[in-house]
């Protein structure tokens, strides 16, 4: 693929490019392309390094801000696209632009082999708290994050931020029905975070964190149904010792997740 030279026509809202590429803030965009949008430099960044962006767009004051960036998307092989300020404007989806807008293969990959600490997010449909949970997932090393029944497109641009660069560090399925999908995990056992279910720390205290796990994780307001629940081998729960009524999901997949790695490293 051959690579436009930075600051040779400057495009607009209205040019073809941008206007082809606004089209994947939407997922039947971004589904019929197999291509999202990654915003901002850190994203971008991982983005490049990955080996996934196909365009790159950049407003005049990157040029000079971002040299870097967009030196390594034309090393590897990117579309550049200089904009005019409402030309990036027009791809950025954050109040303040931050001057970079890349375009960038879906990245669906399948299951790892012999897993050891999986993230399946179930009904989760606020893409702010699912980038949270990804994020949280590759921190603690795990090997695979699933995006199952009913929940956000893990390609929706607050998710992609949300994730803060993660989603271009592990691999990310995407599952129709995660009933079929737990399938799969015959040599892992399966834990479905529930606020009235066992005591987290108990568990880990007595040896259980330490197999190789599956984490399910539901839905920000009502948790797991109860269907989905039963397909778990058994349900944990984060205990509360202040007096907050609940946990963000993201927090507490985030302690989950930590508390399996910690036990599986231990082990």
């Amino acid at each position: 693929m051959s690579a436009d030279e930075p600051g040779t026509g400057v495009l607009t809202a209205r040019s073809s490019r941008v206007v082809n590429a606004r089209k994947l803030q939407r997922r039947r965009g971004r589904d019929k392309a197999e291509r999202f949008l990654a915003e901002g430099p850190q994203a971008v960044r991982e983005a490049v390094d990955a080996g996934v962006v196909t365009d790159l767009f950049y407003d005049l004051d990157a040029d000079t801000r971002h040299t870097d960036l967009i030196d390594a998307a034309v090393a590897a092989g990117a579309h550049v696209h200089p904009c005019t300020d409402e030309g990036l404007a027009a791809l950025a989806e954050t109040v303040t632009p931050q001057g970079l807008v890349a375009v960038c293969r879906f990245l669906d990959q399948r299951l790892p082999e012999d897993p050891k600490l999986i993230a399946v997010l179930h009904g989760i449909t606020d893409p702010g708290n699912a980038g949270t949970v990804l994020r949280a997932a590759d921190a603690a090393g795990a090997d695979c994050v699933v995006f199952g029944t009913d929940s956000v497109d893990p390609y929706n641009g607050k998710c992609v931020r949300s994730s803060a660069g993660s989603l271009f560090h592990l691999p990310v399925v995407r599952a129709a029905d995660t009933a079929d999908l737990l399938d799969v995990f015959v040599h892992a056992q399966i834990l479905a975070a529930a606020a009235d279910g066992d005591d987290l720390y108990a568990l880990d205290a007595a040896g259980d964190l330490d197999a190789p796990t599956v984490w399910l994780f539901g839905s920000e307001a009502h948790g797991l149904d109860d269907g989905t629940a039963a397909l778990a081998h058994r349900r944990v729960g984060v205990p509360i010792w202040g007096r907050a009524e609940s946990l963000n999901l993201a927090v507490a997949a985030g302690v989950c997740l930590y508390a399996s790695a910690a036990a599986q490293r231990r082990k």
